[in-house]
Parts: structure tokens; sequence; C-alpha cells
């Protein structure tokens, strides 16, 4: 089962980048208007996630209206609500910037467009499809993996924890 697509309102703008390296379907607008977010969750089928109370009560029948202060808590809270089963292999497959599809790339092909070092010692690169932002498992890629397996509590264990 695919899992759902959502679309956050400019106040969960943390917490959709959060559901991107979930390897959620997440948009994002800072500047959307209420009439836009609803009428583009609805258009796309997608969830709206807001912390307005009013726009939550317009929106209709797709949409939770968050609680939660920190990204940490709202992300526990999408996965509670929403029964979102975590899929560590969907993990770092959307761009966090654009939310496009990350697509593999050969070293070779980005060899100049990165540091000396990260082209020499990193293990792997994306692309997006969309923004072309690359991508490669760097420091910050660890922190974030623990701290997503600790926030959805994907129930894997591999040691990184």
């Amino acid at each position: 089962m695919e899992p759902p697509r959502l679309c956050c309102d400019a106040m969960l703008g943390g917490l959709a980048r959060w559901l991107r390296f979930a390897g959620l379907d997440t948009t994002f607008s800072a500047n959307a208007s209420d009439a836009e977010l609803v009428a583009e969750a609805r258009r796309e089928e997608r969830w709206l996630l807001t912390r307005d109370r009013r726009l939550a009560a317009k929106a209709g029948p797709r949409v939770l209206c968050i609680q939660a202060l920190t990204v940490r808590e709202q992300l526990r809270e999408v996965q509670a609500r929403l029964r979102l089963v975590p899929d560590p292999a969907r993990f770092f497959t959307r761009c966090s910037r654009c939310n496009g599809v990350l697509e593999p790339v050969d070293r070779e092909r980005v060899a100049t467009l990165v540091p000396p070092f990260v082209a020499t010692h990193a293990s792997s690169f994306s692309r997006c499809a969309d923004c072309r932002r690359l991508y490669w498992p760097g420091t910050h890629h660890g922190r974030i993996l623990a701290q997503l397996r600790e926030s959805l509590d994907s129930g894997e264990d591999d040691g990184e924890r």
C-alpha cells in the first residue's frame, strides 16, 4: 500500500522537510493562500497538514490539525494519526528542498560538482530529478537517520542508533 501524499501549510515547513527525509511525497509552500492549499490538497488527493484550526475547519475531511509543537512530536503525531508504517527503504528518496524524486547518479558524472574529498570518499550519489540538487551520505546522514528512526519508531536496529 502506498503511503499517503501530504501537503504542509506555511507553519509546518520543518515537518515537511523531515517527512521528505522519510521518503513521503510532501508539498510545501510558504506563500500559498489557504484557498490555494485546500485546492492543491483536493486536486492532488493529499492530506492537508496544518496548525491553523480555522484552515482545518474549512479544508474538508482529509486534514490533520497538528497539535504538537516540535518537529519530532509532529512526526510522531502524523505517524499515529495516519497509521503510517515507516519504510526505511524509502528514507532519503525525496529532495528535502523541493520534494522531487532522487535518482542515483554515477560518481564520475558528479566528481567535478562536489568537493574533492566527497568525490573520492562518498559511497553513493543522488540527484533530484526536479531541482538537480546533489545528495550524498555525509556526516549529517547518520544523525538524520537516527532521528527518523527514533521519531518514527521504524523498528529497525542496525546498530546506527
